[in-house]
């Protein structure tokens, strides 16, 4: 029987979703968890990978599993082979996940449900802050240059829109097979967290039309970016290359031409005519549509 799980993750602790040689991943967390409380060996399948230090507030897996279970995981305890126990095998699990992942729910899929390949959409966010901020630091990136300007930032990332080969946004050394992507929306917006330093902005006698630090301006954004698939680095290299645009060291035409058509055929050093990437820290997948 197949499972679905939708969890979070904090990527502090992590090198990742993938399960790596020698470093801790989300998914030998998770499949080592099953594998102590149904007492047999458990794969699990996510919806994709996140680089180490990336983190997501939803993400989606499954697994499969048909082999009884003594006592309480069994829905119907006096049963062989019966459905898991789902809340049960919830609970259980986050007693013992490491404390930067957490389970909300885990359920009966189809037999024929992909966390991977069903998939799709998948969102990102990057979040920054342009004034320091104590209780964000290590959530959010600090962008603390004074010209940041939003509206060239944004009429650049909708140049992302629609089906292009993003080589020049990829680390190097993937072993995917196309760097073909589709982009269905990408743009910046101010939003106000929750938890934050309510510290009003200084007086500001620029008049420069770049500034951003002026009373009243938003001091918190985030890039947003929805996609069917995404390259290794991809969001973060694509977030340093708007903050160069935005701070008036790209022009949009030089951002234009890192977008390629698709089916371009381009060099592994392509990915250093971009700018550079920004911490991960302050990346979320955010979102699976399926």
């Amino acid at each position: 029987m197949r499972y679905r799980i939708d969890m979070s993750y904090s990527g502090a602790g992590f090198c990742g979703w993938q399960v790596q040689p020698s470093e801790p991943s989300v998914q030998e967390a998770l499949e080592k968890a099953l594998c102590t409380l149904l007492r047999t060996e458990v794969g699990v399948v996510g919806a994709g990978r996140t680089d180490t230090g990336v983190n997501a507030s939803f993400y989606v897996a499954h697994f499969d599993f048909d082999a009884p279970v003594p006592g309480p995981l069994l829905a119907d305890s006096g049963g062989k082979g019966g459905a898991l126990d789902c809340r049960q095998l919830c609970y259980k699990l986050n007693a013992i996940l490491p404390k930067g992942a957490s389970v909300s729910a885990i359920a009966p899929a189809a037999p024929d449900f992909h966390a991977r390949f069903d998939a799709r959409l998948r969102q990102y966010t990057y979040y920054l802050h342009r004034r320091k901020d104590p209780f964000l630091g290590s959530m959010s990136y600090f962008f603390a240059y004074p010209e940041f300007d939003v509206a060239a930032m944004n009429r650049a990332a909708a140049l992302l829109l629609g089906t292009h080969d993003f080589s020049c946004f990829e680390k190097s050394g993937g072993d995917n097979k196309t760097s073909v992507c589709t982009v269905f929306s990408a743009r910046w917006e101010p939003y106000e967290p929750e938890l934050h330093a309510p510290v009003p902005a200084p007086p500001c006698s620029s008049s420069s039309p770049l500034c951003a630090g002026c009373p009243g301006d938003p001091q918190y954004w985030r890039f947003v970016i929805e996609a069917d698939r995404f390259l290794r680095n991809m969001v973060r290299a694509i977030v340093g290359t708007l903050l160069e645009v935005g701070r008036g060291r790209r022009s949009e035409d030089s951002f234009a031409s890192l977008i390629l058509p698709a089916g371009t055929c381009v060099r592994e050093s392509s990915r250093s005519l971009a700018g550079e990437s920004v911490p991960a820290h302050a990346l979320y997948l955010t979102d699976i549509r399926y």
